[in-house]
């Protein structure tokens, strides 16, 4: 059987008696308080043991990310959040058309981001792909740039 260290039940109506008997209020020390705004420590209030403590379980790696792609490959909602997306394109429309556009509806906007993202997710798949074949698993810039250069897709450099 395992050793452990128990340790002594505390005894809640505690006297402290002396030699002659009971001793008064004021001979008694001031280490207990029964004031209103104390409070007496207690099982929950103690700090965690490592013990008591649930462990926090680790994956192993690529297992979250691995279930992390499922999840977005099932989901059909737009990936980059709204607001920041609006603000870039507002942005980019303000540094090459200051005076021409200013104004965009909320269905081009929508039809905006759509788009863009579709156009990363396939060159991300092309550049994972790029990256497969050259037997590693980590995307790097050439990896992009092959697959921008192989798909037609972007700006010619």
């Amino acid at each position: 059987m395992a050793r452990t260290k128990h340790s002594a039940p505390k005894n809640r109506n505690r006297r402290q008696s002396s030699a002659s008997g009971a001793a008064s209020p004021s001979q008694r020390p001031s280490t207990s308080s029964t004031g209103p705004n104390t409070r007496r420590r207690t099982n929950r209030d103690a700090p965690k043991s490592p013990a008591n403590q649930k462990k926090h379980r680790r994956h192993k790696q690529g297992t979250v990310a691995l279930r992390e792609i499922r999840h977005f490959q099932k989901s059909c909602q737009l990936l980059i959040p709204a607001a920041s997306f609006i603000r870039e394109v507002r942005a980019i429309t303000y540094r090459l058309a200051p005076s021409q556009v200013t104004r965009w509806t909320a269905e081009a906007l929508v039809a905006l981001q759509e788009a863009s993202e579709d156009f990363l997710v396939s060159l991300f798949s092309d550049a994972m792909l790029c990256a497969i074949h050259s037997k590693r698993v980590t995307l790097m810039k050439k990896d992009f740039e092959l697959a921008r250069r192989l798909g037609g897709k972007g700006q010619p450099w």
